[in-house]
């Protein structure tokens, strides 16, 4: 026998539940609802709002150049630290992002959040706040360079070919980094630090909001509103106390799986 009637018409038993509690509603769109979609999305567009084709090519193409230095960086370190050459060939690190970038929620000008992932024997006080940084300094495209060490969440932030960059370190560990790794999965926070388990979070919650919302690319125009609308009344900063951009983009993808 089926349950009471959504407003869909399907069983409330059938209904799939996207967070820790079944929608509200599923109802499907008005044809109000969707021409009021189009005069957002025509609005956010004239304000401004999305980057162009050229910049977002750009960030990809620096994320790929940066990728390629801290995998040079982690092989530099393990032969200077005289391991076997197989353990030198498969030595390695992944670039991570996050943030409003890898939400795909960025504007023209946003900086991209990154976190690099590295093996348990390169350390984040020496090999990436010295020998890194040191590597970054020589290089012509790295302006801007400045090392946080002490931060709540310890960052390097830097402009690489004038795309500003925070980049975070993670020592996981594993002696070799996998290129596909899973830092979704828990067993990348065993016994490691509570700065590790912070640089971390970014990308694990980044992955998991992605992964829950019902539709992506509403959850992305309503981020994106709500961050605009937010900012023009200064409402957007957890520095000053209010709701930054993690804030902003949990509570807009609760609102996504009450309302699928």
């Amino acid at each position: 026998m089926l349950g009471p009637e959504t407003p869909n018409g399907s069983s409330k038993q059938n209904v799939k539940k996207y967070g820790i509690t079944k929608p509200i509603s599923v109802a499907e769109p008005t044809d109000a609802d969707s021409q009021r979609n189009l005069e957002l999305e025509k609005f956010l567009v004239a304000s401004g709002l999305y980057a162009s084709e050229e910049e977002d090519a750009k960030r990809k193409e620096v994320i790929g150049q940066l990728d390629q230095i801290v995998k040079a960086w982690v092989k530099h370190l393990t032969h200077q630290r005289c391991y076997t050459d197989q353990m030198l060939e498969d030595a390695n690190a992944v670039i991570f992002t996050f943030g409003s970038y890898r939400l795909g929620a960025h504007g023209p000008g946003a900086d991209v959040d990154a976190l690099c992932v590295g093996p348990s024997y390169v350390n984040r006080e020496e090999d990436f706040f010295i020998v890194l940084h040191d590597i970054l300094a020589e290089r012509e495209e790295v302006t801007e360079l400045q090392p946080i060490p002490d931060a709540h969440v310890p960052v390097m932030k830097f402009k690489f070919q004038g795309i500003s960059i925070d980049l975070l370190y993670a020592s996981i560990s594993l002696l070799v980094v996998p290129e596909d790794i899973d830092i979704s999965d828990m067993s990348v926070l065993y016994n490691v630090d509570e700065q590790t388990v912070r640089s971390l979070n970014g990308c694990r919650v980044a992955d998991q909001i992605l992964k829950h919302v019902p539709n992506v690319e509403h959850f992305r125009t309503t981020l994106r509103c709500l961050k605009f609308w937010a900012k023009r009344r200064g409402v957007y900063s957890n520095v000053t106390g209010y709701l930054g951009g993690v804030n902003w983009a949990l509570l807009v993808a609760r609102v996504c799986t009450m309302f699928p």
